[in-house]
């Protein structure tokens, strides 16, 4: 099976520039695409200096439906964000300031890689960090995913008024070009002996997570829900803890009577009578609107389950639903995944993170079905109920929720169900407007056209 290579170097252009991170791309490219990815052969994509976080997360989601293993190389920055101190990778646009709206969130990373199977995806990176980044990575680790084998530095900001070179990365784009690609592991050990001494590996943080083959965070999200899936980064030296709303059952949104968890329309016509039980929503693409609103973490949902719950699938069940999707048995995988929910809902009640953690995997599962009108619903519903527990607007959960209901809104393509969900959905862009500007204004014009449309 080929293999996938994304090349991402990125950082921001003039006096806020701390690494020349493009400069290790054409010695990457040089590399063959078969070495870069240790398999016999390779599609290899590269993005340099990218302008938009979105362009970015286009590329980044297309790697990560892809079959085979997948390696990311990262070069570039970190920077905070200022309302949230979130990490980022700025980008050519960023700077301090804008870094929240230019820079492309590193949770995005983890969010759009939690789906592939354990032990088939590995990120490289050679990163840099400013003051303020660099202070806050010595109480809270750059969280990449579980599911992903993670190797590479990160280094303190260079000397004034110098530009660094991602040496690192030039070490591993130079053993690469010999045309053996040792193990990761071995790769980036010999790596980190080729950076000379004024490279700063005194003071670096090393990253050498290896995700386990049988990793225990599950192929389709991260498993067992010590802490919500998705959940804003903790504070400096505390574990995540659970969201508001999570600690009991969660209730159906108030404010979107429109979205009461019926029979879906664009569900499986022979689907059994629903009974209500929390469910996620779906992974999100880019939206093909003029607005392109960004998918942030994923989130729940309240959706419509099976009145008689399936048996769950023996061992481990993951394993099960990535074997039923990717030969194409959508249906058996939902199936698997309602069974597991309802247990869980049974076992721990509806608002625990065990039934919510079932409850994102068939939103998953709905969006990879092609099934935009449950996988909105689902998101709306999720969105609203986060904002029912006091999780504020801007919240990444809540965000994240009302982003992919809005680009799943933009796939739906019968007229009735687009006007009923895109009422829902403006009036939960008009709380929760995004990151990204002209969103809600895009919704009003979609309605607009559907009015006219009939």
């Amino acid at each position: 099976m080929p293999g996938t290579v994304l090349l991402l170097a990125a950082s921001p252009v003039g006096k806020g520039c701390l690494v020349d991170a493009a400069s290790v791309l054409p010695i990457l490219a040089a590399v063959p695409p078969a070495v870069l990815s240790g398999t016999e052969t390779a599609n290899v994509v590269e993005l340099a200096d990218p302008l938009e976080p979105q362009a970015v997360l286009t590329r980044l989601r297309a790697a990560a439906v892809a079959p085979g293993p997948l390696t990311v190389f990262v070069a570039g920055q970190l920077q905070l964000d200022r309302r949230q101190h979130l990490p980022h990778l700025a980008l050519a646009r960023s700077t301090p300031a804008t870094v929240r709206y230019t820079g492309f969130p590193w949770h995005w990373f983890r969010e759009e890689l939690r789906l592939r199977a354990p032990g088939s995806t590995s990120l490289v990176v050679d990163l840099h960090a400013d003051a303020e980044t660099w202070e806050w990575l010595r109480a809270n680790p750059l969280d990449s995913g579980r599911g992903s084998a993670v190797y590479g530095r990160i280094a303190p900001p260079p000397n004034r008024r110098t530009v660094a070179g991602p040496a690192y990365m030039k070490a591993v784009a130079t053993l690469l070009r010999s045309g053996h690609r040792p193990p990761l592991d071995q790769l980036h050990q010999q790596a980190l002996a080729r950076i000379s001494p004024e490279a700063g590996t005194g003071t670096d943080i090393v990253l050498t997570a290896q995700a386990p083959v049988q990793a225990p965070a599950p192929g389709y999200l991260p498993g067992p829900m010590p802490a919500p899936t998705f959940a804003p980064p903790p504070p400096p030296g505390h574990l995540p803890s659970p969201a508001p709303g999570n600690q009991a059952p969660a209730a159906a949104p108030g404010p979107l009577p429109a979205l009461t968890p019926t029979a879906p329309a664009a569900s499986t016509p022979s689907s059994p009578a629903p009974a209500l039980v929390p469910v996620p929503a779906a992974n999100a693409l880019p939206s093909p609107s003029s607005a392109t609103v960004p998918a942030g973490p994923p989130t729940l949902v309240l959706t419509a389950l099976p009145s008689t719950p399936p048996t769950p699938a023996p061992g481990n069940p993951h394993d099960a639903i990535t074997a039923a999707v990717e030969s194409g048995r959508h249906e058996d995988a939902d199936v698997l995944a309602a069974g597991e929910e309802q247990g869980a809902v049974r076992a721990h009640g509806a608002g625990s993170q065990e039934a919510l953690h079932w409850s994102e995997v068939r939103a998953d599962l709905a969006m990879l079905a092609g099934d935009p009108v449950r996988s909105c619903r689902t998101w709306l519903a999720v969105a609203s109920a986060r904002l029912g527990a006091g999780q504020e607007p801007d919240a990444p959960a809540v965000e994240a929720a009302v982003d992919r209901a809005h680009h799943q809104w933009g796939q739906v393509r019968d007229a009735v169900l687009a006007r009923e969900l895109g009422a829902a959905l403006a009036e939960l862009r008009s709380k929760v407007p995004g990151r990204r500007r002209g969103a809600l204004a895009n919704v009003h014009q979609r309605l607009e056209q559907l009015q006219v449309s009939g």
